[in-house]
C-alpha cells in the first residue's frame, strides 16, 4: 500500500507511474477528495472534542445549578455532534483505506517503459538452446508414454486441469521440491513450513486483496484461503510486528502447493501441465532494510538463476516492463526456461522488489539502530522454482531418442539413485 503522504505531496509522481503501469489515473482525484473530506471531519470533530472538554471543566466550576444545567444540556448536544461525525469519519476512512488498497505499486526508475509483456525486456540468455538429433516430444506427449503422467484420471477425481503423477513422475516433483529447499538453505535462507490455508487479513497483507479475489479459493463458512503462493504466509507470519534493526536481514524459504482460479481458453497453454488450478512451488523471501533491499534483488535473482543452472538448463533473464508489472512489484525479473518438445520460454521464476509496499499493508516495522520512530522495511519475494514448468522442462530437455530421460544429476540422491526414467520403471 502507498503511503498517503505522497498523493498529498507528489500526485503528479504517482499519476505518472501509474500511466507508466498502463493504469487509470482518476483514483489519485478521488483519493485526494477523500482525504480532504475525512481531514475537514477530522477537524471538525476535534475543534467540538476540545470545546466539550473545556465546558466540563467549566461545569465542575459552575455554582448556579441551572447555568450548570444549561450547559450540561448544550454538551449533551455537542456529544451528538460528535458522534455523528465520528461515524462519518469511520465511513471516510474506510473508503479511503479501500482505495488505496486498490492502488498499484509504483515502477522503480530502473524499470523500462512498455504497453505489455511484448515489451519487456530479455538482458541475456545464459546456455544454447538444445539441438537435438530426433524430433522431442511434448511433456503432454512424453509422460503418459512413460506412464508417469495421468491425464484422464486427474480429471476424473477433480475435473478439467488435473492431472495425476505417478511412480517416477511423483519421484520427480518430490525430488525437486526437496532439492530446490535444500539449496535455498545452503544459500543461507531458513526454511519454513507454513499453513496453507490464512485468514483474509493475511492474504490483504501480501497485497492479493482485494484487488484478485476473483482468482482466490476461500472457504465460504470459514475465513480460510488458499495460499496462491508461499509470498503470502511468509509476508503474514511477522504482521503488526517490530524488528530490532540487528534483526534483518531475514531470508524464508518455503514450499507450499499453490491455489488460483484459472481463466484458460483454448489454446497451447492448457495442454500438459502449463497451467492448472492446482500446482507446487518453492519460494524465496527477504525482510531487509531499505538501503539494501537492491543487493537482497540482486543475491534472489542470483540464487533463482544458480537453480537453473544446477539443474543444466538454458534458461534467459527477462525484466518485466511498467506494464507488465506485478501490482505489488516495484521492479521484477523473470527467469525463462528453454521447453524443446513445447517450442518455447516457459517462465518458472519471478524475483520481485516491492519495497515497504506489502510491509506498510501488514504494519511490519523495524527500530532504527540509532533510535527514532519505527520504519518499514522492504520485502523481496522470488520464485526458486515454480512447479510444474520446471518439470516440463527436465522433462523435454532430459529426454533420450529411445523416449527414456535422463535425471538430472543432482536429484539422483533425492531418487533413490535413478539415473533414466523408463517406461517400466514408472
Amino acid at each position: 500500500m502507498l503511503d498517503i503522504r505522497l498523493f498529498r505531496e507528489q500526485p503528479d509522481l504517482v499519476r505518472t507511474a501509474l500511466k507508466k503501469r498502463q493504469t487509470s489515473t482518476a483514483v489519485v482525484d478521488q483519493i485526494l477528495a477523500l482525504d480532504a473530506a475525512r481531514r475537514a471531519l477530522l477537524q471538525k470533530s476535534e475543534a467540538l472534542k476540545a470545546e466539550r472538554n473545556r465546558v466540563s471543566k467549566e461545569i465542575g466550576r459552575t455554582k448556579d445549578p441551572d447555568e450548570r444545567q444549561r450547559k450540561i444540556e448544550a454538551m449533551r448536544q455537542v456529544r451528538e455532534e460528535i458522534a455523528a461525525l465520528d461515524e462519518m469519519l469511520r465511513e471516510k476512512e474506510a473508503q479511503l483505506h479501500h482505495l488505496l488498497a486498490t492502488v498499484p505499486n509504483l515502477p522503480d526508475p530502473a524499470v523500462p517503459e512498455g504497453r505489455d509483456e511484448s515489451e519487456n525486456v530479455v538482458l541475456r540468455q545464459v546456455g544454447e538452446i538444445p539441438q537435438m538429433d530426433f524430433q522431442p516430444l511434448p511433456h503432454w506427449e512424453l509422460g503418459p508414454r512413460l506412464g508417469i503422467m495421468d491425464f484422464e484420471r486427474g480429471v476424473k477425481l477433480s475435473g478439467s486441469r488435473f492431472y495425476i503423477l505417478k511412480g517416477a513422475g511423483a519421484q520427480l516433483e518430490r525430488a525437486l521440491i526437496a532439492w530446490m529447499l535444500d539449496l535455498h538453505r545452503r544459500q543461507g535462507y531458513t526454511e519454513i513450513y507454513p499453513p496453507f490455508m490464512v485468514k483474509e487479513a493475511v492474504v490483504f497483507a501480501s497485497g492479493q486483496l482485494p484487488k484478485f479475489r476473483d482468482n482466490l479459493y476461500h472457504d465460504a463458512e470459514e475465513d480460510f484461503w488458499w495460499v496462491p503462493t508461499a509470498e503470502v504466509p511468509l509476508t503474514g507470519m511477522h504482521m503488526d510486528e517490530i524488528f530490532d534493526e540487528s534483526d534483518l536481514p531475514r531470508y524464508y524459504t518455503a514450499y507450499t502447493p499453490c491455489f488460483r482460479r484459472e481463466k484458460m481458453s483454448a489454446g497451447r497453454d492448457v495442454r500438459g501441465i502449463k497451467r492448472g488450478h492446482q500446482f507446487d512451488k518453492v519460494e524465496m523471501y527477504i525482510y531487509t532494510l531499505p538501503d539494501r533491499s537492491q543487493d537482497a534483488l540482486q543475491k534472489m535473482l542470483a540464487d533463482a538463476e544458480q537453480t537453473l543452472a544446477e539443474l543444466g538448463l538454458t534458461y534467459r533473464v527477462v525484466q518485466l516492463c511498467t506494464g507488465d508489472l506485478g501490482f505489488a512489484a516495484r521492479i521484477t525479473y523473470d527467469l525463462e526456461v528453454w521447453a524443446p518438445g513445447s517450442g518455447e520460454w516457459l517462465e518458472v521464476s519471478s524475483v520481485s522488489n516491492v519495497g515497504d509496499f506489502q510491509a506498510r499493508r501488514a504494519n511490519i516495522r523495524y527500530r532504527p539502530a540509532g533510535g527514532g520512530k519505527p520504519r518499514f522495511p522492504h520485502t523481496l519475494n522470488g520464485s526458486g522454482l515454480g512447479l510444474p514448468r520446471t518439470m516440463i522442462a527436465v522433462l523435454e530437455n532430459y529426454q533420450q531418442p529411445d523416449g527414456s530421460v535422463v535425471v538430472p544429476e543432482v536429484l539422483r540422491p533425492y531418487m533413490g539413485g535413478m539415473e533414466v526414467i523408463r517406461p517400466q520403471e514408472a
